[in-house]
């Protein structure tokens, strides 16, 4: 998942992480930043539960339980925060309260964590498409839900476009991160997609960059690209500065493709990332979508 960086388990200790996209930045509307952070704080600190550390798969669970009930309490809003989470839980209760958040996006979010620890646990990947979209509807599309939901948006076509967004940013960190995800025992890559290209489970988990992988990972890109196009039309349907801000994550999800495609699609070896020096090129290709 594309979230800003915060604490993890103890909250003591920061844990960084490198984002690809923009959150919460000057074009977001001032009034609307706090909520919006406390949306990804809470994701954050889940997905920190859920992946940093040294924690057996086990207290990962235990955690990501203990993280739900302290959700659940803070929906309530007559339960005190959370003691063990104040920093995730405090602004998000604020959140939950004022802007009516439906806390049901919230609980899919921790879902998929608790799938990440299992299929990371059990060793498994995922068998079709239909099962990696499955996840990533769990994992990704709530947020950009929660979001429009605090501009007020709930068309149902609308959703639909930003269900494609998020779902295609997520498999683009996917495809952008293999050398990092699999020495981490987590295997994005469909089995079916393997058998038809020929790609054996060894060289994926060897990162090694064998033909068949790199057709592989080709293959993963274009899908990848053509679910956020088909979701692009949605930065036209918003106003103001927050479709500004769609328009450059969309862009931003684009030049990583940009960069797979550029690296000879090789990221079992090699990871492509946004550096300054795309900002102008993002904001060019912004101003024509």
């Amino acid at each position: 998942m594309q979230l800003p960086a915060t604490d993890c388990q103890a909250l003591s200790a920061p844990t960084k992480h490198y984002e690809n996209f923009p959150v919460a930045s000057f074009l977001c509307p001032a009034h609307l930043r706090a909520a919006v952070m406390a949306i990804y704080h809470f994701a954050r600190t889940a997905d920190d539960l859920a992946d940093e550390g040294d924690a057996t798969p086990q207290e990962r669970l235990q955690d990501l339980q203990a993280y739900r009930q302290d959700l659940i309490a803070a929906a309530e809003l007559t339960t005190s925060v959370s003691q063990r989470w104040p920093q995730a839980f405090e602004a998000l209760q604020q959140a939950i309260q004022k802007y009516k958040l439906p806390t049901q996006l919230l609980h899919d979010l921790l879902d998929a964590f608790e799938q990440d620890v299992l299929k990371t646990r059990d060793g498994t990947s995922y068998t079709s498409q239909a099962e990696l979209l499955d996840y990533c509807s769990r994992s990704a599309n709530p947020v950009g839900r929660l979001l429009l939901h605090l501009y007020g948006v709930t068309d149902a076509q609308v959703l639909q476009l930003s269900d494609h967004i998020c779902s295609a940013l997520q498999l683009i960190n996917f495809w952008q991160d293999p050398s990092l995800d699999l020495p981490r025992e987590r295997n994005y890559f469909v089995q079916e997609d393997c058998i038809r290209f020929g790609v054996l489970p060894a060289d994926l988990l060897a990162c090694r960059q064998t033909p068949a992988s790199t057709r592989l990972i080709a293959a993963n890109a274009a899908t990848a690209r053509a679910l956020l196009l088909k979701g692009a039309p949605l930065v036209r349907l918003i106003a103001g500065r927050a479709g500004w801000e769609l328009r450059l994550v969309v862009q931003g999800g684009l030049r990583i493709l940009d960069k797979i495609e550029a690296l000879h699609f090789a990221t079992l070896v090699q990871r492509p990332v946004l550096k300054w020096w795309d900002a102008p090129i993002l904001l060019w290709r912004a101003q024509w979508m």
